[in-house]
């Protein structure tokens, strides 16, 4: 039967990863979470504006209707970006889990 390996022999086998890897760690005791069915986007060329909101009006005949804006988040264009990427990256996953969005 062969022995357990020694604790130096274990450290030698370790995986062994970047040493200045960064970990994230998300700090949730701030964290809102809501719903908001209606997204729309500006931008100039200093930063991306993203405003989310709710529309509570089901009458789809009317000629004008207000949407409850909740929440504005503004990002530099790299993050906008990046956000982008995530996006488009998720939106792949979940159809290939249940299908084309459209």
């Amino acid at each position: 039967m062969a022995k357990a390996p020694t604790e130096d022999q274990a450290k030698d086998k370790a995986p062994t990863g970047t040493p200045d890897q960064t970990r994230v760690r998300w700090a949730t005791s701030q964290l809102k979470s809501s719903y908001c069915n209606v997204a729309n986007a500006t931008s100039t060329r200093e930063e991306v504006v993203l405003n989310f909101g709710v529309n509570q009006n089901w009458d789809r005949m009317q000629q004008e209707f207000e949407i409850e804006l909740q929440h504005r988040i503004i990002l530099s264009p790299f993050a906008a970006k990046r956000l982008s990427d995530l996006l488009s990256k998720l939106i792949k996953e979940y159809e290939t889990r249940y299908g084309e969005l459209k």
